[in-house]
């Protein structure tokens, strides 16, 4: 005898499963190929940052070009392009980006070299190169080149990783490289994104664990100098522990922050309605927008951001593992490095407001202000359905071969 309310409840768990997880290997047959969750997640991260990048930054828009909505302007200008590069993207196979991840790496340190000449300065540092109306930020570029290239590296010398100290050293030169050029705008938070996704595909390709604690320990060492060789660093560090001590000094940003957080309380104060975003929080459309959210949504719309963005990571890291487990190894490692690379990137941002973590310039993944970063994340995503994709088709066609 069935229970209605078991079988109900064993079918709603089910269906989150699925949802979650992806499709179990017996739908490997499925005329579905590619991966919906993912999908609808996304352009519900972009919906939300759209709508939050237009409420947080119309004060400041309204100052600095006396139209509230010239950010929110801005912002959907560079969602259309991000859909229509998405589309053009997403008809490459996964095999052209593997051939031709070494030039796209010279490309991006090439890009690095001019913007220290050329770069156009905001706050005192020097990361975008301006062409016309709009402002690439090479710094953005290098996560994607990197991880296409290291994954490239990896496909063609993973028992070197495994089995030597050399093999193992050499992507974090590359990484090494690309920190310096990173370093010299200044970027820190750049840098220590690349640092410890570069460790995490190193250490899906099998390295060994000596040799992690050994580049960990030499990460956390050259962290902290570079940290004590910057004033402005060391007061970001400092303050983040009692923001309170000077709340109109090196606290100023972490204090409104919190108090942004502390009004929204459980239901927030409705769209619209944030204090903070009235000039109160610098940065309150980009580094701070989880502020916003919290205050204008409150806990509960703190929790769904924060849902979604997990799902986002925990697809991205289903698919690389299922395209693994297909021997693909160029799009299982890059699918991997995607998704430590959206959560890590999600973490320090959301630590950075709350105050767990000191403030680094890192965006919110899909929903922070910023051209150059809302198009290459919107990369990596179409970069994720394609190898969907590509593993779907192939489980596809080797069910139709087993049928036959």
């Amino acid at each position: 005898m069935r229970v209605p309310g078991l079988s109900l409840a064993g079918g709603i768990t089910n269906l989150l499963k699925e949802w979650v997880m992806g499709p179990r290997e017996s739908d490997a047959s499925s005329t579905v190929l590619y991966d919906r969750t993912l999908l609808w997640l996304t352009i519900g991260l972009a919906v939300l940052g759209f709508v939050m990048v237009t409420s947080a930054s119309m004060p400041v828009g309204q100052r600095l070009s006396d139209d509230p909505f010239y950010f929110a302007k801005r912002d959907a200008f560079y969602i259309v392009l991000a859909l229509g590069m998405a589309l053009v993207t997403l008809r490459i196979p996964m095999a052209f980006w593997q051939r031709y991840s070494n030039i796209m790496l010279m490309v991006t340190i090439l890009m690095l070299l001019v913007v220290l000449v050329v770069g156009s300065s905001v706050n005192g540092a020097s990361r975008w190169i301006a062409l016309g109306p709009l402002r690439i930020q090479p710094a953005e570029l290098s996560k994607l080149s990197l991880f296409c290239y290291l994954a490239s590296y990896l496909v063609r010398k993973v028992e070197e990783v495994r089995n030597n100290f050399w093999g193992f050293c050499k992507p974090m030169g590359v990484m090494v490289v690309l920190a310096v050029l990173l370093l010299a705008q200044p970027d820190l938070g750049t840098v220590v994104v690349l640092f410890v996704t570069t460790l995490a595909m190193l250490f899906l390709a099998g390295a060994k664990l000596w040799q992690f604690l050994a580049i960990i320990g030499s990460g956390i060492f050259a962290v902290c100098l570079l940290i004590v060789a910057e004033p402005y660093r060391m007061r970001r560090v400092t303050s983040f522990w009692n923001p309170w001590e000077d709340p109109f000094g090196s606290g100023y940003q972490l204090t409104q922050s919190l108090m942004a957080f502390g009004r929204g309380e459980f239901w927030g104060q409705g769209l619209g309605n944030s204090v903070q975003k009235l000039e109160y929080l610098p940065e309150a459309h980009t580094d701070f927008i989880f502020s916003i959210i919290g205050e204008e949504l409150g806990y509960i719309g703190v929790v769904l951001a924060l849902l979604m963005v997990f799902f986002v990571a925990f697809r991205a890291m289903s698919i690389g593992r299922r395209a693994l487990e297909l021997d693909q190894r160029f799009a299982g490692f890059l699918g991997c490095s995607i998704g430590v690379w959206f959560s890590f990137q999600a973490l320090v941002n959301v630590g950075a407001a709350a105050g767990m973590l000191p403030t680094k310039g890192l965006t919110l993944p899909l929903i922070s202000y910023g051209g150059s970063s809302l198009i290459i994340m919107s990369t990596a995503i179409v970069f994720l359905l394609r190898i969907d994709y590509e593993t779907r088709l192939a489980k596809a066609q080797a069910f139709t071969r087993g049928s036959r």
